[in-house]
């Protein structure tokens, strides 16, 4: 039987986290859970959270104020020296609210949301890969939201905290949920599927992103397919067909598959495509002997692969095609994630300043390069992509290349790899007068703002830190002004 906060008390859930009642009422009734004192409602949980800049511990007291009607902590914070007096204040000042400890406030985070979950008859999906998540999951619930209430991670709450608090919205409305699943280390989708349980898990792609924790192409191989080592036998594996990576490590699993792609081998396919530039892409969608004309908004051959993985999750979940027509053709741009948007005087700016990876940058050259107008150029603007550990240098090198060779009149960048990237595109041939290492934003925009002419295609991509989007912004005035 569904659940929903409101009905839940502190007795429910001392058992799933672990946990022991230090101090408070057993029956205290939970309307909701927060892990941020400065917006922490009446009777809501606060959970007290460990992060590297911030200690949720140190703001115990300040949630109870709030009217938290309950709060877990972690034992050896009870135990500490500086947790007497705050703890006192708590039990002195609101000798109501329940106090429970546990051994990890992540994980035991991670295990209620895992509880909580299965409380709640519905279908999960998640979704991992090495770009395209964030879209891929949008599109998937633009679909299945048509038939179904869909509860979706909102912005990149992807994580070991954000994944959990999103299933912990689950009500009795849900009878689906789209869950994106990031990683940054070797375990964290595992540890992400024993939470999330899904129905149907999918796999987008294997690439170049976060080898910090992974060291190579086979180290993210491994890392995704943790999702086929945990989801449950009866569940659904949907793979890129096109990856050889991925189909070479997933080839160990047994369990029930469908793949998406371009070749003729996968199970849900892309055919007929035709480019219409900025305008987004129209195909046929052909599965098991049947086809449908769909459209898309976005301009890509990734967002096309993107489609047809949301497709094929609808697909295994027995959706109507019309509803995968619809949803797709309804879909448009999510900001900073390759969103085209024109310029006075016909220059189209595409801004995929969200993140930035080996994999992502290629497929976004690629896309570019059928987008521009006939005479017009490509000018390139990146800011260094993050967390590669030791393969940086020649992950940057590589962009560079990719540049040069996808047809760049114009190529700036900025960071601390700029250098590479500058490098490898004079190996590819471009000339040394058309690259430029830049040193801020504002630089960027009036460098690319001087030599931008009609008929221009300016891309603008880099790792979330990077903060690209405010040249993006800044070339949008500009634009304006002129």
């Amino acid at each position: 039987m569904s659940v929903g906060w409101g009905n839940i008390t502190v007795k429910e859930i001392l058992d799933p986290i672990n946990g022991a009642l230090i101090s408070g009422v057993p029956e205290t009734v939970l309307t909701g859970i927060s892990t941020d004192s400065r917006t922490a409602r009446e009777g809501e949980l606060f959970w007290a959270l460990v992060g590297e800049i911030y200690d949720g511990h140190d703001f115990a007291l300040k949630a109870a104020e709030k009217g938290a009607a309950a709060m877990v902590v972690e034992r050896k914070w009870v135990h500490s020296k500086g947790a007497g007096k705050r703890l006192d204040s708590v039990r002195s000042r609101f000798p109501d609210r329940a106090i429970i400890s546990v051994e990890d406030t992540l994980k035991a985070l991670g295990d209620l949301a895992a509880w909580w979950r299965r409380r709640h008859h519905l279908k999960v999906v998640g979704i991992t890969g090495s770009s395209g998540k964030t879209t891929t999951k949008e599109m998937t619930a633009a679909i299945l939201g048509l038939g179904h209430r869909t509860l979706k991670n909102p912005g990149n709450f992807n994580n070991l905290i954000g994944l959990p608090l999103t299933l912990l919205q689950l009500g009795r409305e849900h009878s689906c949920a789209v869950l994106e699943m990031g990683m940054n280390h070797p375990g964290e989708i595992a540890r992400l599927t024993d939470i999330a349980d899904p129905d149907v898990g999918v796999i987008l792609n294997v690439g170049m992103a976060h080898l910090e924790g992974v060291s190579d192409l086979d180290g993210v191989a491994r890392a995704k397919t943790e999702m086929m080592e945990r989801i449950s036998p009866k569940g659904l594996m949907i793979l890129n067909g096109d990856d050889v990576p991925l189909m070479r490590r997933a080839s160990s699993f047994s369990m029930p598959k469908m793949t998406f792609g371009l070749g003729k081998e996968n199970d849900v396919r892309g055919t007929s495509i035709e480019n219409e530039g900025p305008g987004g892409t129209r195909f046929s969608l052909e599965y098991r002997g049947a086809a449908w004309p769909v459209r898309i908004r976005i301009p890509g051959t990734h967002h096309l692969k993107n489609s047809l993985a949301a497709a094929a999750v609808a697909l295994g979940l027995d959706e109507p095609a019309e509803n995968i027509i619809k949803g797709l053709a309804g879909f448009s741009a999510i900001r900073g994630r390759f969103d085209v948007m024109s310029l006075e005087g016909g220059i189209i700016l595409v801004d995929d300043t969200y993140n930035a990876n080996p994999s992502s940058l290629g497929a976004a050259i690629e896309s570019v390069g059928a987008m521009v107008a006939h005479g017009g150029r490509i000018i390139v603007g990146l800011g260094e992509m993050l967390e590669l550990g030791d393969a940086a240098i020649s992950a940057h090198r590589e962009a560079g290349r990719k540049v040069a060779e996808g047809g760049a009149s114009r190529f700036y960048a900025m960071g601390a790899h700029a250098r590479d990237m500058m490098e490898g595109a004079l190996a590819a041939g471009m000339p040394e007068d058309r690259l430029k290492i830049i040193e801020t934003h504002d630089e960027m925009v009036k460098e690319i703002g001087q030599v931008m002419s009609e008929g221009d295609l300016i891309l603008l991509k880099g790792s979330r830190r990077m903060q690209i989007e405010k040249v993006v912004e800044g070339l949008r005035g500009r634009a304006h002004g002129a």
